[in-house]
């Protein structure tokens, strides 16, 4: 399991994903789930992965054309000419693949063993930047004023704060922190996600990350935010009307 969430501002986009990738508890590896491409004051793209690993890293492998030889490769996301089509591009790719794995094994073995979802994220120059789930089925929504951000993964134990936290006008700087509480909560709730983390700012209108980092077990801002989100949660539990056994009669 992992966590990814992709989040649309009016500044551009932001991205974080957790980098945990298990089979069993005494099976744990590190691999990345966010994946950027950029033509420089032409287009930036990036995915984030959740699912089954050999799945991603298959559908990764065939946009990047990594079968064939370097000079022959040629990323079709470079020539695409809307998100739009990115996002159909891609939701082929993956829904191709989990057939084909499916296919590999006789059939014998159900398709949602190799399912992988993926958010897709970007602006090509002169459009809005656009923000894409796809499904392993090949299908896809796209984010809007009423659905602003995605997740992908293990995804219920940090909504709840993206929910009452988000604000579309919020700084990049505002977005980063409540994602990091997002990541905490759900760190905490569960070990299939685990630090490190990947985190990338897409500002409008700039082909290269304004902000990229990776986010590890000794980080002392993302220390001092699970710390003090604690504190805070306690203080605010105990802040609460008392509740009594006995009916208070007046």
């Amino acid at each position: 399991m992992t966590y990814c969430v992709g989040m649309v501002l009016d500044k551009g986009l932001v991205l974080m994903s957790d980098t945990r990738t298990n089979s069993g508890v005494d099976n744990i590896s590190v691999f990345r789930k966010m994946f950027r491409w950029s033509v420089p004051g032409q287009r930036m793209i990036s995915l984030l992965t959740a699912g089954n690993l050999a799945t991603t890293q298959a559908v990764i492998s065939k946009l990047e054309e990594r079968t064939k030889a370097p000079g022959d490769r040629h990323n079709s996301l470079f020539e695409l000419p809307t998100m739009f089509q990115v996002a159909v591009e891609v939701g082929k790719l993956l829904r191709e693949t989990v057939q084909a794995t499916q296919a590999d094994n006789g059939g014998m073995v159900a398709a949602s063993r190799f399912n992988a979802s993926i958010i897709v994220a970007g602006q090509i120059a002169g459009m809005e930047p656009r923000l894409f789930m796809v499904y392993p089925e090949g299908n896809f929504i796209e984010a809007s004023f009423d659905t602003p951000f995605f997740q992908i993964g293990e995804t219920k134990y940090g909504r709840p704060i993206l929910i009452r936290g988000y604000d579309r006008s919020m700084s990049f700087e505002d977005a980063i922190k409540l994602l990091m509480v997002s990541f905490d909560s759900t760190l905490k709730a569960n070990l299939s996600v685990g630090l490190p983390l990947d985190l990338m700012v897409m500002e409008r209108d700039n082909f290269e990350p304004l902000h990229e980092r990776r986010i590890e077990h000794d980080d002392p801002y993302f220390d001092a935010i699970s710390s003090s989100w604690s504190d805070a949660l306690r203080k605010a539990f105990h802040s609460l009307p008392d509740y009594t056994f006995y009916q208070q009669v007046e």
